[in-house]
């Protein structure tokens, strides 16, 4: 399958300090991609790294066979990159609608200045709260909240930070199936860093291991279980 995001030997890092050495990794257009490993290898690094929030040291980013590695996170983003921090990063003063409106400008001219109907069919708990304030959220409608509004932006690949850190089983559910939706429904290829490997198997279709900084492993998830990569990864 063709890669809708192609990583060719990528290197990024803080100061003086190199965090990522040479990742390669292709993620196929349409399927779900998991990003899997130990705390501190590097796995959050590669994700900004692919939005543009963290400086490419050496590598390429090509999405869709366009090389997108020196263009700022706004004209990434605006080339169909949605990304769902770790911790959610929602605006507590903002209301729900306000705060999904904030993702509008990534869509550009591919959106019509609102928010996408989809983003409320696939989290109808938000269509309830629109007018309740960011801050006055559970957990969990938070990181609903945090997914949506990447969605409002109308991305074709969506990064995800550890989507079901600090969320009770039956909202980790909700997400399940909206992310299964969003794949299915709306042809969004995805990329998740996820610390919960049963629920990364249950829908992903390709795993990665990192380790100090580089991918160490890679395989299908149809053909190789949780249980076969469990010791790679402190869950």
């Amino acid at each position: 399958m063709t890669p809708l995001l192609k990583l060719d030997a990528v290197q990024a890092g803080y100061a003086q300090s190199q965090v990522l050495w040479d990742v390669n990794l292709d993620a196929p257009a349409g399927t779900v991609t998991a990003l899997i490993g130990r705390n501190g290898v590097g796995k959050t690094t590669l994700l900004r790294t692919i939005v543009g929030a963290q400086p490419l040291i050496g590598g390429k980013i090509v999405l869709d066979g366009q090389d997108v590695s020196r263009m700022a996170s706004h004209q990434r983003a605006r080339a169909g990159v949605g990304y769902v921090p770790q911790g959610r990063h929602i605006f507590p003063h903002l209301t729900v609608e306000e705060n999904l409106a904030t993702g509008l400008s990534a869509a550009g001219k591919r959106g019509d200045g609102k928010v996408p109907d989809y983003v409320f069919d696939m989290f109808p708990k938000l269509a309830q709260i629109r007018q309740r304030k960011g801050g006055f959220l559970s957990g969990g409608e938070q990181q609903q909240l945090a997914i949506g509004r990447a969605l409002t932006g109308m991305p074709r690949l969506l990064l995800l930070d550890e989507p079901t850190e600090g969320i009770q089983p039956n909202v980790v559910q909700q997400i399940e199936d909206a992310l299964q939706r969003v794949r299915r429904d709306l042809g969004v290829t995805i990329v998740i860093v996820e610390q919960y490997l049963d629920f990364a198997w249950s829908f992903a279709d390709r795993y990665c291991v990192m380790q100090r900084g580089r991918i160490i492993r890679e395989g299908d998830t149809a053909t190789e279980s949780a249980a076969d990569v469990a010791g790679l990864v402190s869950i």
